[in-house]
């Protein structure tokens, strides 16, 4: 299991202590890995557009292809115990691994997608991206907004494999989502 090691004098956070944390003025995003509290930029408006298109075409695909899952878009968190909490740009949960989970709280997904922005970029392709692994995340997706590809992990154990980076003319095929196939361009163009 990859966790981040930090300094024994860092502060560390119960998730009760988390949640009384008020809101950052600047509108940062907070997250909780391993009681450690991280704080990556409020997205640009390139993001948003980003997540917002995917959105659109991930629900087209899974009502296409008629799969009985759910699409969580931001606030929606993934948490686990009372030290880990984190809100992906977005994520999906197959009925079969929603059965699984206590209703109270999802602790794994499926599918995660991280938008890459330049600011987030060390923190979503490691920190984060270790957690999802050690999370039992069986795939994810890291959109680079800047670079305009997607790179696409899969889990092996508690660990991901090496990526595979789809860019623009590019089709993105996932590995637990049977015959999804999104065009890579329509990620990153209306």
């Amino acid at each position: 299991m990859a966790w981040v090691n930090t300094s024994p004098l860092v502060k560390t956070y119960s998730l009760k202590e988390f949640w009384a944390l008020p809101d950052p003025p600047d509108h940062s995003k907070l997250e909780l890995i391993a009681g450690v509290l991280y704080l990556s930029p409020p997205p640009e408006y390139t993001h948003d557009n980003v997540v917002g298109r995917l959105t659109l075409l991930l629900a087209a695909e899974i009502v296409r292809l008629g799969i009985k899952g759910r699409l969580l878009s931001p606030r929606a968190a993934i948490w686990t115990g009372e030290r880990t909490y984190l809100e992906p740009d977005l994520f999906y949960l197959s009925k079969e691994t929603e059965a699984r989970l206590d209703p109270e709280r999802r602790t794994t997904a499926d599918l995660v997608i991280e938008v890459i922005s330049p600011g987030s970029a060390i923190y979503d392709r490691n920190t984060k991206a270790d957690t999802y692994a050690a999370l039992g995340v069986k795939e994810l997706w890291l959109v680079d907004e800047t670079a305009e590809t997607v790179e696409l992990r899969t889990l092996a154990g508690d660990r991901y494999l090496e990526g595979q980076v789809s860019a623009k003319g590019d089709r993105l095929e996932s590995i637990v989502i049977a015959d999804l196939s999104i065009p890579v361009t329509k990620i990153f163009e209306d």
